[in-house]
């Protein structure tokens, strides 16, 4: 008899529910309509129920988006037992057949970073199109090596981008004591498959929804030109150091731009200062415009 637990995202308009096997080890499916749904028997049978927007399905869950005409609590208990009498009954959640896919060996190694709480994973190959930054486990839902990360007590906050995983820790611990064991379990948790981020759900954080190029497309010149700077001149300098930036805002009337701190420049006093700093004179500089405030927000 297996039993489905619902589990809240980020998103209030999206509940997983998880089941105790893993439906899919390296694959993500999403469905947007039931003609999408051919694949998943069990998304087509979900989009029967009027208030389902989008179905994901991932590891060991299905995440189901809801439209506005109902609250989750009225009825996740019901859509819960829908989907356990589902499985229970022998009914087919995927019908597509997974490749098999032979472990790839992933080189990891630690550096360290102008952060002292602050360690860089840095893994052989890419390992999310995303950045995304979780202060702690309840904001990890994107992420399943987050989620697993944050079960070892001394792990305060973890960052990932593009090849690296940045790991902010408690002062509980010393790195040389705990360097090796993050190393092997990042490395191991790659190889076998697990998923570093899942980039459906994380689409739908306010952070990255706030950076797509749609929204670029919106802001004014002088917006656009900063973010170009950003990602042109400070971002790479950045990465190298186990953080990122990101634009927030800039606000014309008194010349003062905002900029989002992640990974091992958040919570840094002096990269914060040395940034803030940097990128002041970057602006005042390449936009020819004295005027020009830089406020650092940590992420």
């Amino acid at each position: 008899m297996i039993n489905v637990t619902i589990k809240e995202t980020q998103n209030p308009t999206i509940l997983k529910f998880e089941l105790p096997d893993f439906i899919t080890q390296n694959e993500n499916f999403e469905f947007k309509n039931i003609d999408e749904a051919k694949d998943s028997p069990l998304a087509q049978q979900l989009f029967y129920l009027p208030f389902v927007k989008a179905v994901y399905i991932s590891g060991n869950f299905i995440a189901i988006q809801r439209y506005n005409i109902v609250e989750w609590d009225d009825v996740k208990e019901a859509v819960a037992e829908q989907i356990e009498n589902f499985v229970n009954k022998g009914g087919q959640i995927l019908n597509v057949t997974e490749k098999k896919v032979t472990k790839q060996p992933l080189t990891v190694y630690a550096e360290s970073t102008p952060n002292p709480s602050v360690q860089k994973f840095v893994g052989s190959r890419m390992m999310t199109k995303t950045a995304m930054e979780f202060k702690n486990i309840d904001e990890a839902a994107a992420s399943p090596l987050a989620l697993e990360l944050f079960k070892f007590p001394y792990v305060k906050e973890v960052f990932i981008d593009e090849n690296y995983i940045s790991v902010t820790k408690y002062a509980v611990k010393e790195w040389q004591d705990i360097t090796y064991e993050l190393r092997s379990f990042i490395k191991e948790f790659i190889e076998n498959g697990g998923t570093v981020i899942d980039e459906s759900i994380a689409a739908l954080n306010p952070k990255v929804e706030k950076q797509k190029i749609e929204n670029f497309d919106n802001l004014d010149t002088t917006s656009q030109q900063i973010i170009n700077i950003l990602e042109e001149y400070v971002k790479p300098a950045v990465a190298a150091d186990g953080g990122n930036i990101l634009f927030d805002s800039y606000d014309e009337n008194d010349k003062r731009v905002k900029v989002v701190l992640q990974g091992a420049c958040s919570g840094c006093p002096s990269s914060t200062f040395t940034l803030k700093s940097g990128i002041e004179n970057m602006l005042k500089d390449m936009l020819n415009d004295q005027d020009i405030k830089v406020e650092a927000l940590n992420g």
